[in-house]
């Protein structure tokens, strides 16, 4: 293989590959890391699994703060938990 067709692959070969990463929406951000920026319908997807995820989250938040609490307050969580069952059962 000559110089001329080794420099020609290689400009094949990175076009290519720019291509590929544009088709599947990978960019760069200031910093040279490569980034995946998905179309609309990937950021919409994005964005439930985001307000999913932080649901969860604060759900998980909550159990390990009644898991943890004291004896105290778990008994003042039950008496709060029957004032509410009596509001609902008059």
């Amino acid at each position: 293989m000559n110089p001329f067709e080794m420099v020609v692959a290689i400009i094949v070969i990175v076009t290519i590959g720019s291509v590929l990463k544009a088709r599947y929406g990978i960019h760069k951000d200031k910093h040279g890391n490569e980034i995946f920026r998905g179309g609309d319908m990937a950021s919409s997807d994005a964005a439930k699994l985001r307000d999913e995820v932080r649901a969860l989250k604060d759900r998980v938040q909550v159990l390990e703060r009644v898991i943890t609490d004291s004896e105290a307050s778990s008994l003042r969580l039950d008496r709060e938990i029957e004032a509410l069952r009596d509001k609902q059962n008059p």
